[in-house]
């Protein structure tokens, strides 16, 4: 059986998901994912046959492909996601990767694998997204204002024009043209989904005091 990129399960309750981003900009230890029980039947289909095609396999990341593909009634993929609440922000503890029926791997062991295949933090594994943000600046309050599209992601944009040539061969130049145009509207959303969290529960920061005290 063909291995599938993308494709996981949430450890606890069992429920498939695709994972759209593996780690998110400034918070490496949560993913973005579709729980597959959640899309109508022609949604699921759709999406089925995206991940399963070349291109999505080849990408880094599923959210990739779904800034330049479209759904039968013509809604862009993520955005369609998006404004349905088809996204998922989860710990990447609690998603188990299953490429086949008989071979897993947590994800937060996985993003550690690729990390230290790439050389790098797994914190900077968001960087080698089409389109981030440098290294340097991939922080939550950075990334949502790289290259400013102007548009939130329910709004039909560039998505939709490239995806109205969904047709027609389009080369890796287009794809690739594509992809960087638009890859940072998805690190807004996460600035967005990280900004709510702080709402709903502050983090809490340790005060240098309280760390002295700690390492006496």
């Amino acid at each position: 059986m063909r291995a599938l990129k993308h494709t996981g399960r949430m450890i606890k309750s069992g429920a498939k998901v695709l994972v759209v981003f593996r780690t998110l900009p400034g918070e490496s230890n949560y993913s973005l994912v579709i729980p597959v029980a959640q899309l109508s039947d022609t949604y699921h289909d759709s999406i089925m046959k995206v991940v399963e095609s070349d291109q999505a396999q080849e990408v880094f990341e599923f959210g990739e492909i779904l800034f330049i593909r479209s759904f039968p009634d013509g809604r862009p993929m993520l955005q369609a996601l998006r404004a349905d609440g088809l996204l998922e922000r989860v710990t990447t503890d609690s998603v188990l990767m299953t490429p086949t029926p008989n071979d897993n791997i947590p994800l937060h062991q996985l993003n550690s694998l690729i990390a230290e295949q790439k050389n790098c933090a797994v914190d900077d594994l968001c960087t080698f997204v089409s389109g981030a943000p440098k290294q340097s600046d991939a922080t939550v309050e950075n990334v949502a204002a790289v290259n400013d599209l102007g548009k939130d992601l329910g709004e039909p944009s560039k998505p939709a024009k490239i995806q109205a040539q969904q047709n027609e061969i389009l080369s890796d130049k287009d794809i690739a043209k594509g992809l960087r145009s638009q890859a940072d509207a998805l690190y807004k959303e996460a600035a967005r989904l990280r900004k709510e969290a702080e709402d709903l529960d502050p983090t809490v920061k340790k005060s240098s005091k309280t760390k002295e005290t700690a390492d006496a």
